[in-house]
């Protein structure tokens, strides 16, 4: 079991837990996490839309499959298709930023 004593604040525990920020295991940590935060929003997005995976796929050009495990935040996605569900499938723009 870790310690966790002197821990407190959020990134600290993060650092414990996964590593530094550029280490392998933190890096495997924020893409996962980047991927949740994703299929989240792409749920909801669609649930607000009133929506099914197979409306949505229909709409945007692409595969109920392909919308199911984006939502459930598996696999790789390509950017391009991600824009063009938001875009084309529900109405909404894109942004990116880059830190």
């Amino acid at each position: 079991m870790k310690d966790y004593k002197g821990i407190s604040s959020f990134d600290e525990l993060i650092e414990k837990e996964y590593g530094k920020i550029g280490t392998e295991s933190r890096n495997d940590y924020e893409e996962k996490a980047q991927m949740f935060i994703v299929s989240e929003m792409l749920k909801e997005a669609r649930r607000q839309a009133n929506m099914t995976q197979e409306q949505l796929a229909e709409k945007a050009g692409t595969k109920k499959s392909y919308i199911s495990k984006i939502e459930n935040a598996k696999g790789n996605i390509q950017l391009s298709t991600l824009i063009r569900i938001f875009e084309k499938g529900l109405n909404r723009k894109v942004g990116l930023t880059f830190l």
